[in-house]
């Protein structure tokens, strides 16, 4: 087992390039979809939650409190747009292009976004924009927290393992 292996930390894979967290603070691959939090360029106090279904390509877009984003009827809003820009920034355009299962052969954000909304997708539903919210607010909790090696108590629930002999 390598050191790594026995760490209390994970891996950190580094972004494909890097990108500025103030527009879009939050972006990940997960739950079959690209979901985000999006800031508002209007309201420094307002964030939207923002998420693309793989393969459906369904959209979703609301704030924080939420209310529907007044730009995601008829087609991708400005707030998805900016998600899927710092997806591929954060995870390179192969990797979102497989993950959401777009078919293209485009390598960038504008590319990806032009096929998806080619399929004409329809809103679909909110229901994650709490869960994604929730993981936004753990991921910021945890950069308030000072630097140490030291195991974090919220990921003691791992069983200890033991080497067999």
């Amino acid at each position: 087992m390598s050191d790594w292996e026995r760490a209390s930390a994970a891996r950190v894979v580094p972004p494909a390039r890097p990108r500025k967290l103030a527009k879009v603070p939050f972006v990940e691959l997960a739950d079959g979809r690209l979901q985000g939090v999006v800031s508002s360029g209007s309201d420094i106090e307002r964030v939207y939650v923002s998420s693309v279904a793989a393969g459906s390509f369904t959209y979703a877009c609301s704030t924080n409190n939420n209310r529907p984003c007044g730009g995601a009827r008829g087609g991708f809003c400005n707030h998805i747009r900016a998600l899927v820009t710092e997806a591929v920034l954060q995870y390179g355009a192969d990797r979102v292009v497989r993950y959401l299962r777009v078919e293209t052969d485009a390598d960038t954000a504008a590319g990806i976004t032009g096929a998806m909304t080619a399929t004409r997708p329809d809103l679909g539903d909110k229901s994650a924009a709490a869960a994604v919210f929730s993981r936004f607010l753990r991921h910021l909790a945890y950069l308030e927290l000072a630097p140490t090696t030291l195991p974090l108590p919220e990921m003691q629930w791992f069983p200890p393992t033991r080497a067999v002999a």
